[in-house]
């Protein structure tokens, strides 16, 4: 008896003394979050945490969020930043950089600091508020203690008079209104809030929850919505045939654009004006479709570089080709299999990706890993040069993700996919290491799958810009893809135009264009066109009229320097890409085709 009590006691030293080594707080830390003056755009915060250890705790609020490739500086949206200990004195407080304040505790086991957010960001990776909305991108909201990323926290939020309801992946605490838990920031940082009054609609699947909070519907058939985003969620979840969370939250809002993924939510701008026609409506359900398939590939299928996060700077990788790009691929399949596209729409879907990468200049110069990793510098801050020297990788990734697929089907004989890949990875990585896997990793679980290299895809088409050979890769399902030029009706200038303050000004010139070998350069003005004055409107109209071989007279403007310009038009071709099934498939390309786009879905259910 005496050896278990020391071997207790033993143990419960070795327990404090890990305690004490890395400060950890065995208490959750709290947020309350208040908006009383909702037209002011303020959000109120106040960030209580106990059982710190220091002198000093530096206060982080993150500079960019998950999903969104882009430094937002977030911090630049805080005022009035305060800090006091438990019985609250103020502390003295200095701001080390961009995103940090380093507060003198003096040794004190507490400290409360407050701040105000301004929040008038219509974005999904932006915070906003008013009387009628607010919603919360909680990394420019909630910040953390330096080292402490992996404590549990609470928030509160007390909405304002106008504000009945909230919706949040985030799990709420028993006996608490207003109040939830997450069990460490990373979480907290990947569930959006929506505080409003919007309407709630309810489905199942496999008797897990899932809530649709939209603010506006408009006078869409509710019952038909929530049928068709559960049949969405059931042919996404089939894919890797586990459910990974306890609930799923679809917040949508009104008058925005753009959607942003996380681990148990979604957070989309909508626009029921759209779905009045079946093309708006299916490419609605496309793009749930997208965010809805996140939750797998990126959140928890991930490259090892986004995930933990460095939430300071950019999380570099090389593989979003795979994380967007194959998104979009299974977006459409997942479409294709609901049972909510036919076969004709899907290939009109399969042939207006490829067609947008095929088309752009870009395609000669960047490739999808190269696209992957210099998006935190060219998505989102592109400029009148990003069309001719980049690409997308959300394009050519899913083109890829199309091309692995087929060739895995056809050298296992229909037995393995690109499923069976995605499967692996999310047992092996996600599953078992609790990590993201690396670039070798991948390229490891596809040859394995495909029990071949697939040199050509990673090494050619991934690595480099070369030349698809797609034809050969859509055979192995019995369609035929033909690469058509076509001719775009009217002469080709080549240079891209706008109203700018009353002035008609090249907004961009594209690579090897009319307008680029004239000349031409993007910034110009304008001027007059023949000796003619011209508008926006009237110059497309006059070259419309031109046929390939005419010449124009440009006189512009360029830096206050006036100069005249010849532009010999061209002809435009752009590649449209047929695709069809072939008439007479041998029996593994019928098999491949029939397997790979069947409908796991029957309509209604």
């Amino acid at each position: 008896m005496k050896l278990k009590i020391r071997q207790f006691a033993f143990l419960l030293v070795i327990l404090c003394l890990t305690n004490f080594a890395f400060g950890q707080p065995q208490e959750p830390m709290a947020f309350t979050v208040s908006m009383d003056q909702p037209h002011t755009h303020y959000y109120h915060v106040v960030f209580s945490c106990r059982g710190l250890m220091g002198e000093t705790q530096e206060f982080k609020m993150p500079a960019w969020t998950p999903g969104y490739y882009l430094i937002m500086d977030y911090a630049r949206n805080v005022h009035n930043f305060r800090a006091a200990d438990e019985a609250g004195r103020p502390l003295a407080w200095t701001k080390t950089a961009k995103n940090t304040w380093r507060v003198e505790s003096k040794k004190g086991s507490s400290i409360t600091v407050s701040y105000d957010v301004y929040a008038f960001n219509q974005s999904v990776a932006g915070s906003f508020l008013d009387d009628r909305r607010a919603f919360i991108c909680p990394a420019g909201v909630f910040m953390h203690i330096a080292g402490q990323i992996a404590h549990p926290v609470t928030v509160t939020f007390k909405p304002n008079q106008n504000l009945s309801r909230i919706s949040t992946g985030l799990d709420p605490v028993k006996d608490r209104p207003g109040t939830f838990y997450a069990p460490d920031f990373d979480i907290l940082y990947d569930c959006p809030v929506l505080i409003g009054n919007q309407e709630i609609l309810t489905f199942e699947v496999q008797g897990t929850p899932h809530v649709i909070a939209a603010e506006n519907l408009g006078t869409f058939d509710r019952g038909k919505f929530a049928a068709d985003i559960k049949r969405v969620v059931e042919a996404a979840i089939e894919v890797i045939g586990e459910i990974p969370y306890k609930h799923y939250t679809f917040i949508m809002m009104d008058q925005g654009g753009g959607g942003l993924e996380h681990l148990n939510s979604m957070a989309v701008f909508a626009n029921p004006g759209s779905w009045n026609t079946p093309g708006g409506y299916k490419r609605w359900l496309s793009f749930i479709a997208h965010e809805f398939f996140h939750l797998y590939n990126v959140k928890r299928i991930r490259p090892i570089a986004l995930g933990p996060f460095d939430y300071d700077r950019e999380n570099y990788t090389t593989m979003l080709w795979v994380s967007e790009g194959f998104t979009v691929y299974y977006e459409y399949l997942i479409l294709k299999r609901a049972g909510l596209l036919s076969l004709d729409e899907y290939l009109e879907m399969v042939q207006s990706y490829i067609s947008s990468y095929e088309n752009r200049p870009g395609r000669l110069f960047q490739s999808a890993a190269e696209s992957s990793f210099d998006t935190w510098m060219q998505f989102f801050s592109r400029d009148e040069n990003s069309e001719n020297t980049t690409v997308s990788y959300y394009d050519k990734g899913a083109a890829l993700g199309l091309l692995l697929d087929l060739k895995i089907r056809h050298e296992t004989k229909n037995k393995k996919s690109l499923d069976d890949v995605m499967r692996a990875l999310y047992a092996k990585y996600h599953q078992e290491k609790n990590r993201g896997f690396t670039d070798q990793e991948f390229r490891a679980e596809c040859e394995l799958a495909a029990g071949c290299p697939l040199t050509e895809i990673f090494e050619a088409y991934v690595s480099t810009p070369e030349e698809i050979d797609y034809p050969k890769y859509f055979a192995y399902a019995g369609l035929e893809i033909k690469a058509t030029p076509k001719e775009v009706p009217g002469a080709f200038f080549g240079a891209e135009t706008g109203d700018q303050d009353g002035r008609l000004v090249i907004s961009m010139v594209e690579w090897d264009s009319p307008a680029q070998r004239g000349g031409l350069s993007a910034r110009d003005e304008i001027l007059a066109l023949d000796g003619i004055r011209v508008t926006d409107r009237t110059l497309k109209q006059t070259i419309y009229s031109r046929k390939p071989g005419d010449k124009i007279r440009i006189l512009i403007s360029r830096r206050n320097s006036i100069r005249e310009a010849e532009v010999t038009l061209d002809k435009k071709t752009e590649r449209s890409f047929d695709i069809h099934p072939v008439e007479n498939p041998a029996p593994l390309q019928s098999a491949i085709l029939k397997d790979w786009l069947k409908e796991k879905r029957k309509s209604g259910s």
